[in-house]
């Protein structure tokens, strides 16, 4: 059976070292990846829910402009441990402006956004791992 999306960015997520094989974070609060070259990627643990059924991350590469921290991008990422499965759910580009969140607050969400901020998380994470980024 071929894997989806979701699966396939959890897989990258415990090769990057951000996650175990069981989806447990290996870190608390922050954690900053390095690569030569690159700039770095901080991660933050935003929030889980208290049977740790979903944890909520950001990923961001970072610069200062003007005294003030830009992402270049964030996004904040859904890990559901118990399915293996990771997704995107916001998107942010400091220096174009651009601020996207799949879901309402009313549970509805962008379809075709959903699956374009997947696509580019997935993209992403497999440029990480090529560029040498890791926890491990």
């Amino acid at each position: 059976m071929k894997k989806r999306i979701y699966e396939t960015m959890y897989e990258k997520l415990v090769k990057l070292g951000i996650i175990n094989e069981d989806g447990g974070l290996k870190f608390d609060e922050y954690l900053k990846l390095k690569s030569k070259s690159f700039m770095d990627l901080n991660i933050d643990h935003l929030s889980h829910t208290d049977d740790d059924r979903s944890i909520v991350i950001s990923l961001a590469h970072n610069f200062i402009q003007n005294g003030d921290v830009m992402a270049d991008p964030d996004m904040e990422v859904k890990i559901i441990p118990s399915m293996k499965m990771v997704e995107a759910l916001t998107f942010q580009q400091d220096s174009t402006g651009t601020y996207q969140q799949v879901y309402l607050e009313d549970g509805r969400f962008y379809p075709t956004l959903k699956k374009d901020l997947n696509n580019f998380l997935n993209s992403w994470l497999k440029n990480l791992i090529e560029q040498g980024f890791s926890n491990n």
